[in-house]
């Protein structure tokens, strides 16, 4: 088999590596967009779970420190008890709207 002229292998590896680093961007950014409407989805879920019923500031004191632990023990230390008060705030400050547009408006 002959060997292909250097040339030729330096533009092979100019492409490939060109796919390369734009798949891994593109993959970066479809993971940031996804972390912060999953972070908005929590903190949708733990406002709702709050204003659901009577007493919600004991119920709270009580449910988010237990809810911290369990979260942190199966998915790691980005769920402690003040990120996911941060994802509430999170919630209440953005609309999932605003939030898909300033996404987008980073990726175009």
């Amino acid at each position: 088999m002959s060997e292909l002229p250097q040339a030729t292998d330096a533009n092979l590896y100019q492409g490939i590596r060109e796919i390369l680093l734009s798949a891994r961007t593109q993959v970066r950014q479809t993971v940031n967009t996804t972390m912060v409407q999953t972070y908005w989805q929590i903190g949708r879920l733990i406002v709702e779970d709050e204003q659901g019923g009577e007493r919600r500031a004991e119920y709270g004191k009580r449910v988010l420190p237990e809810l911290a632990k369990r979260l942190s023990a199966e998915f790691g230390k980005g769920f402690s008890l003040p990120n996911l008060r941060n994802f509430r705030q999170f919630y209440l400050n953005f609309s999932l709207d605003e939030i898909r547009y300033t996404a987008r408006s980073e990726l175009s």
